[in-house]
């Protein structure tokens, strides 16, 4: 069996890192796996970028990028998370249809395939969700509710009230519609909250839709790391309650709750005052004066599993203050290090975190009870130990490599057991 991996990068983000550890987990359990992106930031000779393309080409892009620059003039959103259209495509479609992949896995595949590109394909497709825009309009995160348009289909009458110009989401949404009629997906949502979204889609409805959480290095990389150790590599004060919050983009991505988490940190640093500090990674120190409740340790964008496996190691917990997230790899790290997760209760958040077993799930968006879950975490020495060592042992049993990679293999066997794989009702 072999499987392309399709990815846009493999390391510029969340969703790259965990499509490139998936790749790893497989290659490490004996599959023939091989990972095709545009933008390679490792130096893995199983990971592809190709060939440049000729000048003419990529003048031809640029002029039909400019275009459609033009043609967006005029949309707005007050939905500030990333939208992308898929118009884009990087011409990799005779590529994978003349490979000797028995399995083509979709990934984070911005600017790399089209919506057309994807409708195009000719192999069995395993498509891993990092994100929502599979099946949405050109949104990655869209409001989940009853009256959300992936569960009622992108018509002139739903449209949200925040945005005006044409209406580029339903045009997108339309796009996949049409192009992707004949095409059978198989779909691996790595937490139950995105499953159950996709599978209450439009698009996705009549998919195969399977749970499989993304891997971790386990044994290697993200272990435990002696708290004193771990404080005099990064030049953390010895004696602080360190609380780490890490997110690509900082506290400036809405989505990731970088204002609820100054509102938690205040209500902490009220109780435990003089104690507390905060580390943040994913950003430097911003240069406008801002002003925090407690002295914050800014890490900057940090691109090293090892700087990160210390990180959390020297945190006393780690928070996690998002208004929507998949299954965000920096909680399912921050457990392989033996560091307790205070979340708020939504999204992938409680296939992570076991409620006062490994942490504390706050009820959504209340910042005083994740205000009181970090304080019932720092509050109590020998319970932390208890957290400590259930994080650490639950991480190992549902993230290891090993354990994810036979989940992949599974969908993969059945996929092509299926031979023209026809869609067939979730699981």
């Amino acid at each position: 069996m072999k499987v392309i991996h399709i990815s846009t990068d493999d390391s510029g983000g969340g969703a790259a890192r965990a499509a490139y550890r998936i790749h790893r987990a497989l290659m490490g359990n004996g599959i023939d796996s091989l990972m095709r992106v545009l933008h390679r930031g490792t130096a893995d000779d199983s990971v592809l970028v190709g060939t440049p393309p000729p000048t003419t080409e990529r003048l031809t892009k640029a002029l039909h990028r400019r275009w459609l620059l033009h043609t967006h003039r005029g949309w707005h959103t007050d939905n500030p998370i990333l939208h992308t259209f898929g118009q884009i495509g990087a011409g990799l479609v005779d590529e994978l249809n003349t490979s000797d992949a028995d399995v083509l896995n979709l990934h984070w595949i911005s600017g790399m395939l089209s919506v057309k590109d994807i409708g195009r394909l000719r192999k069995p497709i395993v498509w891993t969700l990092h994100d929502m825009w599979a099946f949405c309009g050109g949104e990655h995160y869209a409001s989940d509710n009853t009256t959300a348009r992936f569960r009622n289909g992108y018509h002139i009458g739903n449209r949200p009230p925040g945005e005006r110009g044409s209406d580029l989401n339903r045009h997108t949404w339309e796009a996949k519609r049409r192009a992707w009629a004949r095409q059978h997906f198989t779909i691996v949502s790595p937490s139950r909250w995105l499953a159950a979204c996709a599978q209450q889609s439009v698009l996705f409805s009549e998919a195969a839709v399977h749970v499989i959480p993304n891997p971790l290095d386990t044994g290697k990389t993200w272990r435990t790391i002696p708290r004193k150790v771990a404080r005099v590599a990064l030049c953390l004060p010895p004696d602080k309650k360190l609380i780490l919050m890490g997110a690509y983009g900082g506290v400036d991505d809405s989505r990731k709750g970088g204002d609820l988490l100054r509102y938690t940190v205040a209500r902490v640093a009220a109780q435990q005052f003089g104690d507390v500090e905060l580390i943040i990674y994913g950003q430097g120190k911003p240069t406008h004066d801002e002003t925090w409740p407690c002295p914050v340790h800014w890490l900057g964008v940090v691109r090293d599993d090892r700087v990160l496996a210390l990180a959390y190691s020297a945190a006393d917990v780690m928070v996690v203050p998002s208004r929507q997230d998949n299954l965000p790899n920096t909680a399912v790290e921050a457990q392989a290090c033996g560091t307790p997760v205070v979340s708020f209760n939504i999204g992938g958040l409680p296939d992570i975190v076991a409620h006062r077993e490994t942490g504390w799930l706050a009820k959504a968006f209340d910042t005083e009870d994740l205000a009181e879950g970090i304080l019932w975490v720092l509050s109590d020495k020998n319970r932390w130990d208890k957290l400590s060592r259930l994080a650490r042992e639950k991480a190992v049993e549902r993230f290891s490599p090993d354990v994810v990679a036979k989940q992949y293999g599974r969908v993969y066997e059945e996929v092509l057991s299926s031979k023209a794989n026809f869609p067939n009702k979730a699981k």
